[in-house]
């Protein structure tokens, strides 16, 4: 039976407040609901110009970690892409004036310009970068319409910590008209080689509390079952099983030369006398795939089942067509006696 893809995109609640110059959103996880407005007078160049400023910062959960998605709205008429970037990496670079430390250079990412391009045609912000194929780990973004003179001082009024945040990375820009858009992000790292023991005990870890006190999977309570424990054997298949899967751009529990999991566990030796697998695509830490599986029925079965006493755990990222996310792969088995 094919296992569905588990996602990660928690839903976030919106908040609304007045801060300084210019009607601020901001959203974020759990909380309640605030609404203001402000003016402000901007003196550029020599002159008055009196302009409103709209922000909108949005942050959300990517993960085990914290992951902001910031966009801010402004408005005050034309610039150019070479201007836009220019802006940004003054402020990051002087330090927003000296109010915070110096930040690097960004680096344009071309995927970031086709999330702008998203974001630009109404997409929401996240989703844009979704659908860019770039992997986020945290997003920002910033809707600018005003002459070139004004964009530092506008970016600067905005929210200059955030522009000058030293964790985002690269930028991608978008123009039409006399609107740019800015997506400035970092990339999700996939987990390196080392990791994948401290990722398997983790995820053990997870499992064995699960079983220890019981759950309910879908419709059916399970009582608590015995611990289980990892096998390097059956972590070694797993990784095998996901690695082909993400160099083919596949997804199910037969391989492409048609062998069951029950079949690759035989193949290395190991005297199984029943194997269960789950596989999951998109999680990017243990704790999202574990809960994934544990929210539904088929995989809770799995993992619930007493008859299992030892499991596996392999990932691998994408390297095929469209998808660069990871794929996970647990494996549990019973030993022959």
């Amino acid at each position: 039976m094919r296992s569905p893809e588990t996602w990660c995109s928690p839903p976030t609640a919106m908040v609304t407040g007045s801060a300084g110059a210019g009607d601020i959103l901001r959203c974020y996880s759990n909380p309640p609901v605030i609404r203001g407005r402000a003016r402000a007078l901007i003196h550029l160049m020599n002159r008055s110009l009196s302009v409103r400023l709209r922000v909108l910062r949005i942050a959300a959960a990517f993960t085990a970690a914290f992951t902001g998605a910031l966009i801010v709205t402004f408005a005050a008429a034309p610039d150019a892409r070479a201007d836009a970037l220019f802006a940004v990496q003054v402020l990051r670079e002087g330090g927003c004036g000296g109010a915070v430390p110096a930040a690097r250079a960004l680096h344009r990412d071309r995927l970031l310009d086709l999330s702008a391009a998203e974001w630009a045609a109404g997409r929401p912000l996240l989703t844009a970068t979704q659908r860019s194929g770039y992997r986020a780990k945290s997003t920002a973004g910033w809707h600018v319409t005003g002459p070139d003179s004004s964009l530092v001082q506008l970016l600067r009024r905005s929210d200059c910590r955030k522009i000058a945040n030293p964790t985002l990375r690269d930028i991608g820009i978008y123009h039409r008209g006399e609107d740019t858009w800015l997506v400035l992000a970092t990339a999700f790292a996939v987990p390196v080689s080392a990791q994948p023991t401290a990722l398997a005990e983790r995820a053990l870890k997870l499992v064995n509390e699960v079983r220890a006190a019981g759950t309910r999977c879908g419709a059916r309570r399970f009582a608590p079952a015995p611990p289980l424990t990892l096998s390097d054997t059956l972590g070694g298949v797993a990784l095998g099983h996901a690695s082909d899967m993400a160099q083919h751009d596949y997804f199910e529990h037969v391989d492409l030369t048609g062998r069951s999991p029950a079949d690759r566990v035989r193949a290395v030796g190991y005297p199984e006398k029943l194997v269960g697998e789950n596989i999951a695509y998109g999680p990017e830490t243990v704790e999202e795939v574990v809960k994934g599986w544990l929210g539904s029925p088929e995989h809770c079965e799995n993992i619930m089942d007493a008859r299992f006493a030892q499991m596996g755990l392999g990932y691998a990222a994408g390297e095929a067509g469209g998808r660069r996310g990871l794929y996970w792969d647990q494996l549990l088995a019973a030993p022959r006696d």
